[in-house]
C-alpha cells in the first residue's frame, strides 16, 4: 500500500511568532506546532498540554492561549507517510519558530538514525539545555538532592553524534583505515568500524556563548566547560580552549576565569562576575555527587553532555522528572530527556513531569515566565501531596499511586488552587 502524502493544514487561529533583532515577538495566542511522539508520548504529551493551557488560562485571565498545531514525526509518521521526519514537519517548525514534542523512538544498532539528532541538526538547534533540578518530595538515591541545581548546555550537532561513520568491512571503513595508514601511520584494526568525531570553533563557541548569556542572565554564578582535553586534545581541548576565549573576548566585564580568582581575589570571586572554570569529563561525575553545589551551568561537547544529564537527573529523581529543550538562535523544541519506552504505552502509568516541566521550559521561552512560575509550582504541589505515579510511588512510603492522567488532573487543580 502506497504511503499518503502528507498535507499539512495550519490551524484557522492564532498567529506566528516573529523572529525580530532583538529577540522573538510572541502574539498573544501564539501557533505552536506540536509532535505527540512514539510509545507513551501521547500520553505525556496530553498531560502537559492540559496543564501548560490550565496555567496560561490562569496566569492571564484569558487573554492569552496557545493555538495547538498537530505535526507528524516518528512511527506513524513512517507508517502514515512513509517518512520518519517528513519535510513539511520540519518546515512547520521553521515557520512557527517555537515546537513542543514527546519522545521519539530510536533503534539501537541498525536501522534510522536518531530523530532527535536528526531534528537537531535540521533546524540547527545548536544547544540541547537541560535544568536539572529537584522537587521536594521527589525520592532521590542521594542524599542531598537540594544541592544540586545545575543546567546543562550540551552542544547538540557535532562531536560523535554528527553521523560521520562507516560499518566494519564497508568499502568506506576500508579506505579510511588504508588513509590512515599510509598518510598518517596511525595503525587501525582491519575489522574496525570507523567514526570521525568533529569540534569546530564556531559550534563549540556559539554553545559556551549561549551558556554565558544564560548565566548572566539569570543570576547563575558560575560557567564549567566540562571536556576530556586531557586525551582528545584537538577536539575536546580546543573546546576548552575556544570556551575560554569566548569569555576572555565577549564578555570580559561579566565574567573572571577561576585562575583569576585564586591568584587576585584569594579565592572569593567578586559580585557581578560569572567565574569560567573548567573540569576534566569524568572528574565531572564525582564532582557532581560529592561537591554539587559548587557548579551552577556547564557548558559540554556533545556525548559528554548526554551521560551527564542522565547521570545528574538520577539524583533528583530519574529521567521521568527532568525536561529539555533545543534550541537555536531563535528557533526552539521542548521535549523530556526520557524516552518512549514502547512497553507501557497505552497503560497510562508512566510520569508525565518531564514532559509537564518541559511545557515550563517553553513558556519561560515564549517569555510568559509568570505561567511557567504558576506551572511548575503546581507540579511541586502535587508532589508534595504524594499523589504520583508508579515509578515514584513505590519508592515512597505513604505515597497514592496514580496513573498519568489523574496526576496531570491534579496539577491542573493545583494550578486553579493557586488562582483563588
Amino acid at each position: 500500500m502506497p504511503a499518503e502524502r502528507l498535507v499539512l493544514r495550519p490551524p484557522d487561529a492564532g498567529h506566528k511568532i516573529l523572529i525580530a533583532e532583538g529577540g522573538l515577538r510572541v502574539p498573544d495566542d501564539p501557533i505552536i506546532p506540536l509532535i505527540e511522539g512514539d510509545g507513551i508520548g501521547p500520553e505525556v504529551v496530553r498531560a502537559a498540554q492540559g496543564a501548560i493551557d490550565a496555567a496560561v488560562e490562569n496566569t492571564f485571565g484569558g487573554r492569552r492561549r496557545i493555538v495547538w498545531y498537530p505535526i507528524p514525526a516518528g512511527e506513524k509518521a513512517m507508517f502514515r507517510y512513509g517518512d520518519m521526519l517528513p519535510e513539511a514537519t520540519l518546515a512547520a517548525i521553521r515557520e512557527y519558530v517555537v515546537a513542543l514534542k514527546g519522545p521519539l523512538t530510536t533503534p539501537v544498532s541498525g536501522g534510522f538514525r536518531s530523530l532527535n539528532v536528526a531534528l537537531r541538526k535540521a533546524l540547527d538547534l545548536y544547544a540541547n539545555v537541560r535544568p536539572i533540578y529537584w522537587i521536594p518530595g521527589v525520592p532521590s538515591p542521594v542524599s542531598h538532592p537540594e544541592r544540586l541545581d545545575i543546567v546543562i548546555f550540551r552542544e547538540a550537532t557535532e562531536d560523535v553524534y554528527a553521523g560521520i561513520e562507516w560499518e566494519k568491512g564497508s568499502p568506506e571503513a576500508r579506505r579510511m583505515i588504508e588513509v590512515l595508514e599510509k598518510e598518517f601511520h596511525a595503525r587501525v584494526r582491519a575489522d574496525s568500524g570507523i567514526g570521525v568525531k568533529p569540534v569546530s570553533e564556531t559550534g563549540s563557541k556559539r554553545l559556551v556563548r549561549k551558556a554565558i548569556r544564560y548565566a548572566i542572565e539569570n543570576g547563575r554564578k558560575s560557567v564549567t566547560l566540562v571536556h576530556k582535553g586531557n586525551i582528545m586534545k584537538y577536539t575536546e581541548g580546543a573546546f576548552r580552549t575556544w570556551g575560554y576565549e569566548v569569555a576572555r573576548d565577549e564578555f570580559r566585564d561579566s565574567t573572571i576565569a577561576w585562575d583569576a580568582v585564586v591568584k587576585d581575589h584569594a579565592g572569593q570571586a567578586p559580585d557581578g562576575k560569572v567565574v569560567i572554570k573548567d573540569v576534566i569529563a569524568d572528574n565531572m561525575f564525582q564532582q557532581l555527587l560529592l561537591r554539587p553545589d559548587e557548579y551552577d551551568v556547564l557548558a559540554t561537547t556533545n556525548l559528554n553532555g548526554d551521560y551527564l544529564s542522565d547521570a545528574a537527573a538520577a539524583q533528583i529523581g530519574g529521567l521521568g522528572v527532568a525536561p529539555g529543550g533545543n534550541i537555536g538562535d531563535a528557533h526552539a523544541v521542548f521535549e523530556p530527556i526520557h524516552g518512549s519506552a514502547p512497553k507501557y504505552a497505552g497503560m497510562d502509568r508512566v510520569n508525565p513531569t518531564g514532559e509537564i516541566l518541559a511545557g515550563v521550559m517553553m513558556l519561560e521561552y515564549l517569555g510568559w515566565r509568570d505561567a511557567g512560575a504558576r506551572l511548575r509550582d503546581a507540579v511541586k504541589s502535587v508532589v508534595a501531596s504524594k499523589r504520583l505515579t508508579y515509578d515514584l510511588a513505590r519508592q515512597l512510603p505513604g505515597a497514592k499511586e496514580v496513573r498519568t492522567s489523574a496526576f496531570a488532573r491534579a496539577v491542573i487543580e493545583a494550578v486553579n488552587g493557586a488562582r483563588r
